[in-house]
């Protein structure tokens, strides 16, 4: 670039109104990852939150924001999910706490702590603790979740589940 090119262009950073403004929510599947990791990486947001229930999967809608949902979900050994998808929606699963185990029909992935899954809609899977301690998972959803159709097996019809069910 030559002095006379700089002097046209001007310096970029000189130029506010050429500059992005940084978004007040996630709009992209890297910024939604980023918001996932932004959240787990700070405890005080969920941590006092988070319950265990033997006869059920807990989950608290944690954060919601234009199209798009935070879930935080608790997994006592042996919980599951059973085979799902999330309808139209795409979405970003952290571990928090413990282990997980995800099982598509491809094969089966072991998600620990940290460990974090991006999924486009109709993305089936199985999520369970098959460990011996019990889980936390962070769920965020794009739109937000408004179906689960549920499997019997991989390439099987889907069953819909009335209402609103988070996994």
């Amino acid at each position: 670039m030559s002095d006379s090119d700089l002097q046209i262009a001007g310096d970029i950073l000189e130029v506010p109104h050429l500059l992005q403004p940084p978004r007040e929510h996630p709009a992209t599947v890297a910024e939604f990852a980023g918001l996932a990791r932004s959240v787990a990486a700070d405890r005080s947001q969920w941590e006092h939150l988070v319950r265990y229930d033997a006869t059920s999967r807990w989950y608290h809608r944690l954060r919601t924001g234009p199209g798009y949902e935070v879930w935080l979900l608790s997994w006592v050994p042996g919980q599951g999910s059973g085979l799902h998808d999330h309808g139209r929606s795409s979405g970003v699963l952290t571990v928090l706490e413990g282990t997980l185990t995800e099982r598509t029909q491809s094969g089966k992935r072991v998600l620990r702590a940290g460990a974090q899954r991006v999924f486009a809609p109709r993305y089936v899977h199985l999520v369970v603790n098959d460990a011996l301690t019990p889980a936390v998972s962070l769920h965020v959803y794009h739109p937000g979740l408004a179906e689960m159709p549920t499997y019997t097996a991989p390439h099987c019809e889907a069953r819909t589940r009335p209402g609103l069910v988070t996994a």
